[in-house]
């Protein structure tokens, strides 16, 4: 198959979308929004942490807590999420995981202790694992050809925009009303789109849905998923080698030999073996498992160097991410008009290639303008292989099997987070207790070789015909 060709492989064929729905552009327009407020919600929280522990008094642990409860149950569920919107359809999927999504964000908001507050990040994560996949499978349904490569580069673009937002309206929320508004406002958003969803989305339940849904690979993959993100959050605090990161590691990886075994001998298999075995998803899915990880180092280096080594204050750091965002738009974007004639495999490779020039950029010079000007260049390119990795990923499936493989992706997107969040907070661990200044320097090193790396590797493995 040409690299340019985006027809779906035979074992995977996707029906032709003949009959256009006349309001994909309100849908994708309203559906980007809710999957906006999903990945606002991860960054939106860490600008707001100081304030919340002072007021509720919350120990370092439950301050942690805050943010990997919600990291925990996005990303372990994420592949429930996907097979249920392709068993149930993905209407009622999206509708129920906004549903619990905007009551828990209210619940959250309203917390006065600890156990609420975790509670409701915990209920914030498993709607956002119902919706988020079954919100992308439904861009997947409603577009076809050269409008469905268009509709994933602003879908992609959201990756970039969500975190840079969710800096900049973390700091003007905690500064103004208080740290509850991060929360409370995705209640009125949340209810809004629900309404005109309901009443614009038509149900795409299969009809000869008879298949039923495997319970005890859900269990596994929820549990070996959520334990390898926990692993990893707790590799960029206690180190690698720690118990506290090789135990839940390891487990993960018994989790899912078991689940592969399991895959193979159950009648109705949670995820399809044949799927995985696609070359197109594996590398789509790799793609954006290393962009997703360079995207959150960056972010995290930045946000550390401006507030902590440059005495920034939190307003001021989320109006400097700004040009961040943009750039990610933009590389999305032009991917997106791009890759049709270009291919994923070029646009891909182009893409990695700038987010290492501009990772290298505050290497070469110093200052907050090198830094923000390097991440924003970073961001053009990184903006263009979150495109490259949906379209290769998600071009080659059928729609029965939409959902799933919109999981997938989501999954290893958040698996992705974490690792760059863990690998970069060590490589950075002397500037971060204040030793050193050469441990920003190392992670940047660090996210330009993974960078330069994942260009090679895209060029070699993205090859006609497989992909």
């Amino acid at each position: 198959m040409d690299e340019k060709s985006f027809a779906a492989e035979p074992d995977g064929a996707a029906t032709p979308v003949t009959d256009a729905h006349p309001q994909r552009w309100r849908l994708l327009a309203l559906l980007g929004v809710a999957q906006l407020m999903l990945i606002v919600d991860v960054t939106v929280v860490a600008i707001a942490l100081p304030r919340m522990g002072a007021d509720l008094e919350l120990s370092r642990s439950a301050l942690t807590w805050v943010v990997s409860a919600y990291t925990l149950a996005f990303g372990g569920l994420l592949l429930l999420g996907g097979r249920l919107a392709d068993l149930w359809g993905s209407r009622v999927v999206v509708l129920t995981g906004l549903t619990i999504f905007t009551t828990a964000s209210l619940v959250t908001g309203l917390s006065g202790n600890a156990e609420v507050l975790i509670g409701g990040r915990v209920g914030q994560g498993l709607g956002a694992a119902l919706m988020s996949p079954a919100a992308l499978s439904l861009v997947v349904k409603l577009f076809d050809g050269e409008e469905r490569n268009k509709a994933l580069g602003i879908w992609s673009s959201l990756g970039g925009t969500g975190a840079a937002l969710g800096v900049l309206l973390g700091g003007v929320l905690t500064a103004g009303p208080g740290w509850s508004w991060v929360f409370y406002v995705n209640v009125p958003i949340g209810v809004v789109i629900l309404l005109v969803l309901g009443q614009t989305l038509e149900s795409d339940r299969p009809r000869a849905a008879t298949a039923r849904l495997d319970v005890v690979g859900a269990l596994l993959v929820t549990l070996g998923t959520g334990s390898a993100a926990y692993g990893l959050i707790n590799a960029g605090e206690r180190g690698w080698w720690s118990g506290a990161t090789l135990l839940p590691v390891g487990a993960a990886v018994v989790l899912y030999i078991v689940l592969a075994v399991h895959q193979r001998t159950v009648d109705a298999p949670l995820i399809d073996p044949a799927l995985l075995g696609r070359r197109s998803v594996a590398t789509g899915t790799f793609l954006i498992m290393v962009a997703t990880a360079v995207m959150i180092s960056l972010f995290f280096i930045g946000t550390f160097s401006l507030q902590h080594l440059r005495g920034f204050g939190a307003l001021a750091t989320g109006l400097l991410f700004l040009p961040v965002a943009a750039g990610s738009i933009a590389g999305a974007n032009a991917a997106g008009r791009l890759i049709g004639s270009q291919g994923p495999r070029r646009v891909s490779a182009v893409g990695m290639l700038l987010a290492a020039a501009g990772s290298g950029v505050p290497l070469l010079m110093d200052g907050s303008a090198m830094l923000v000007v390097g991440m924003s260049l970073a961001a053009v390119g990184l903006g263009a292989v979150f495109v490259g990795a949906s379209v290769t990923t998600l071009s080659h499936v059928g729609h029965h099997e939409a959902g799933i493989a919109s999981g997938v992706l989501s999954t290893f997107h958040e698996l992705g987070a974490a690792l760059g969040v863990a690998a970069t907070s060590s490589l950075a661990a002397a500037s971060i207790s204040g030793a050193s200044d050469d441990g920003i320097a190392r992670a940047l090193a660090g996210v330009v070789a993974v960078s330069l790396v994942a260009a090679a590797l895209v060029s070699i493995v993205m090859r006609r015909p497989e992909v």
